[in-house]
């Protein structure tokens, strides 16, 4: 019954998906939403923001057929709060500042960046993330919490540093979610992630032909819910070494192009290849 309904979910928010990008798309052009990608062309951005209404509207017919789950209002909560400050970063922000330590320079000289706002931010949601879901006991250590909340909010901003050509951080997610269900030998909550599953897939050709970007209005809730998901599926130790690769690929990230890498190793450059027109 549950994988059922994780199918239902999954392809309701395929078809809301569709349904809602179809205005989307639109009100983002007029509203002069729009950015240069990478080969130079003003396309909408943003429209990721579409991630969590779809969620959302999915968790409704959820409820409606009484199968509702608590941990839902957690989950949904966090991927609307980060896609708000992607929203903020994407629309608003200047890009003077880059990094991590861009952003947190310009802080201690007293300047508050959009990415710092949303770095900052970040860290919250995934601290409360990691005090509020199901899976938390009373005898949870606080060392736990802090792995916890730097897992989620790593993996939100670990999306978006993949986010920078089509379909990229989509690919991402993808195999990323694949790898986090087998290492969960079966625990991951797929009615929680289907509604959320069948929004990206039906984005993902519109990302992978250059008609729109996510922003981090999307990439964000893509990677938070990657976070989340190993908080509640995986265990200890897997959390531990998945901790130390997010780690060790943001600092990466602070001195190296990550495009430039995916360019230099062939196997990598055909996987980012594929698809895109």
């Amino acid at each position: 019954m549950a994988m059922l309904l994780s199918i239902l979910g999954l392809l309701a928010g395929f078809g809301l998906e569709a349904l809602l990008l179809f205005f989307l798309l639109k009100l983002l052009q007029e509203a002069g939403a729009v950015r240069e990608n990478y080969l130079g062309n003003a396309i909408p951005v943003s429209a990721g923001i579409s991630f969590p209404m779809v969620t959302l509207a999915v968790y409704l017919l959820y409820g409606i057929g009484g199968r509702y789950e608590t941990g839902f209002h957690v989950f949904l909560l966090g991927i609307t709060a980060i896609s708000l400050l992607g929203f903020i970063d994407d629309i608003l922000g200047k890009r003077d500042v880059t990094g991590f330590k861009g952003h947190f320079r310009a802080l201690f000289k007293g300047r508050l960046t959009t990415g710092g706002l949303k770095a900052m931010g970040g860290g919250v949601i995934g601290f409360y993330l990691a005090l509020t879901n199901p899976t938390v006991t009373s005898s949870i250590s606080a060392g736990e919490v802090i792995l916890n909340t730097l897992i989620i909010a790593l993996f939100a901003n670990m999306l978006n540093l993949l986010d920078l050509r089509p379909g990229r951080a989509i690919k991402g997610f993808l195999l990323i979610l694949a790898l986090i269900a087998i290492l969960g030998l079966g625990t991951t909550e797929w009615i929680l992630i289907a509604p959320l599953l069948g929004a990206v897939l039906c984005y993902f050709g519109l990302d992978l032909k250059a008609r729109a970007m996510m922003g981090d209005a999307g990439s964000n809730v893509l990677g938070l819910a990657l976070g989340y998901l190993c908080v509640i599926s995986l265990g200890l130790t897997v959390r531990i070494f998945i901790l130390a690769v997010l780690l060790g690929m943001h600092l990466y990230t602070e001195r190296y192009s990550l495009s430039r890498t995916i360019e230099k190793v062939r196997i990598l450059k055909v996987l980012d290849d594929l698809g895109r027109s």
